[in-house]
């Protein structure tokens, strides 16, 4: 997390690419308190929070050079509307928690606050303070933010704990997608690029090499080299076929071992090369290897279909289970789960 990212407002929904949904509705739930904006199950959602989170989007539209929207627009509506749309959703998460013996204590919370500190702050509390008071933010607000992300984390973990890939559905996508696996010809080579109209220096250093020592390769290297992805490496690299600019591929792959030869590229100018072992052949990866990379894959694939597949089941049982209810003025328009109620009518007649 950077000091913009901690000092933005963000809801962190959970570590999936979920859209916002919406939950709306009125019903049994805890009452409605004159302090809140709404209740949500046996959460509240206070005026204080929403009144923090419209001035956090006040001041990030304004470092972004936007006006905020003015009060009755549809911009405004559309705003308030998704502010209190987190704000629900996060109440349902907290209740949700709640019933799943998932929490987060102080000590935690302040434990992620000390790194942060340490690693964007130098550990320095007036820096801290001043990022905080430059972003419009206060110390409460971060840390519930830091809360709020902790408790993400642990949801997403208890709701996926059961998932896993078992080695027949490995083996299965390694079957239907084998072509993602399979390697191109490479070589290990030592290399100086000479460059443009360098062709008598690219032929002499190609004389001095041959058969020259490393320490040789090291210090012309370092010298005359214009490529920094190797120079400080003796020139050492690894290049794939067809990976660098033809000139250069079609030498590499024909010269024998511990040849050196020189070559004048369109696009670089002059090259002196080296190969300094045999070719590796084309060939495929074999499953044993990357069976934990396809395991780790699905079983996020499937944790993030999981947990998108549970946040659509408690959105649902909140809105049709009365568990959501609005102070006067604060309901959204429309009402997120009146459509909802439509959706699912439609899929069922």
């Amino acid at each position: 997390m950077s000091p913009a990212h901690l000092m933005k407002l963000r809801y962190p929904l959970l570590a999936l690419p979920l859209v916002f949904i919406l939950a709306a509705c009125g019903g049994s739930s805890a009452a409605v308190k004159s302090s809140d904006v709404a209740a949500v199950g046996k959460q509240h959602v206070t005026k204080l929070q929403f009144d923090q989170s419209m001035k956090q989007q006040r001041l990030s539209l304004k470092r972004q050079g936007q006006k905020f929207p003015a009060a009755g627009s549809t911009q405004f509506s559309a705003l308030k509307n998704q502010v209190l749309s987190v704000l629900v959703q996060n109440a349902e998460f907290e209740d949700e928690a709640a019933k799943l013996d998932v929490s987060v204590s102080a000590k935690e919370i302040q434990t992620q606050l000390d790194t942060i500190k340490k690693q964007y702050f130098g550990g320095s509390e007036k820096r801290y303070e001043q990022q905080l008071k430059q972003q419009g933010y206060d110390d409460a607000e971060v840390r519930n933010q830091i809360r709020n992300q902790i408790l993400s984390q642990r949801l997403f973990q208890k709701v996926t704990a059961d998932v896993t890939a078992s080695a027949k559905d490995v083996h299965a996508y390694y079957v239907a997608h084998k072509s993602q696996y399979v390697t191109k010809a490479s070589r290990d080579v030592r290399y100086i690029l000479v460059g443009k109209n360098k062709q008598s220096l690219a032929e002499s250093l190609d004389k001095q090499l041959k058969s020259a020592p490393d320490s040789t390769w090291c210090t012309l290297a370092k010298k005359y080299s214009q490529d920094p992805s190797s120079k400080d490496n003796c020139g050492k690299a690894n290049f794939q076929q067809a990976q660098t600019v033809p000139e250069f591929d079609k030498l590499l792959f024909s010269l024998p071992t511990k040849a050196t030869a020189s070559v004048n590229s369109a696009q670089y100018g002059w090259f002196v090369l080296q190969p300094t072992a045999a070719a590796k052949p084309a060939g495929t990866s074999p499953e044993a290897s990357v069976a934990e990379t396809i395991r780790a894959q699905l079983e996020q694939e499937d944790r993030n279909q999981q947990m998108s597949d549970w946040v659509a089941k408690i959105t649902k049982e909140y809105c049709n289970g009365g568990k959501i209810k609005y102070q006067v003025g604060y309901k959204p328009s429309p009402d997120p789960c009146a459509s909802l109620a439509t959706a699912t009518n439609t899929t069922t007649t």
